[in-house]
């Protein structure tokens, strides 16, 4: 979830056979990890965080032989539908009353960077949107960005 949200995975991109995120997707002495896109997005690299290594470190030496990082108790690649699921629980566990899908880390990643002040551009590279469009509706909910106008005596 953690790499979902920061990385604004679309739950594909994260786990299945055609775009899942995969081990040789990772260079360790850069500390980056390609992304490959779905629906016509642009794939690109993203850097990892402390954390992150932190955490595909422990992951990989105890899935020594896996061609993919996010894979079932069998072995075998993870299935998005067994994310949608995990999800489902996790969100109940934390006491949410709402819906919960997979496709909203998507959207709270670019809600997240747009309320750090980032341009609408960095963003759009970021999610890997063709059409600025796309990432445009991250900014029309920040209010934020009307704070430095000026009304004067009004």
């Amino acid at each position: 979830m953690l790499l979902m949200f920061r990385h604004g995975l679309r739950v594909g991109e994260a786990v299945g056979a055609k775009c899942g995120l995969r081990w040789d997707a990772l260079m360790w002495a850069e500390r980056q990890i390609f992304i490959t896109r779905e629906k016509g997005s642009d794939s690109g690299v993203h850097p990892l965080r402390d954390d992150e290594l932190v955490l595909l470190k422990e992951l990989r030496e105890m899935l020594p032989d896996s061609k993919y990082i996010f894979v079932s108790e069998r072995g075998e690649v993870m299935s998005t539908d067994a994310v949608r699921k995990l999800l489902g629980r996790l969100a109940a566990q934390a006491g949410l009353d709402i819906k919960v899908h997979c496709h909203m880390m998507r959207h709270a990643c670019g809600y997240y960077l747009v309320n750090q002040g980032y341009n609408t551009r960095e963003i759009q590279d970021f999610l890997g949107h063709r059409d600025i469009k796309h990432t445009e509706k991250y900014t029309k909910l920040n209010a934020r960005r009307f704070l430095n106008f000026d009304w004067g005596d009004l």
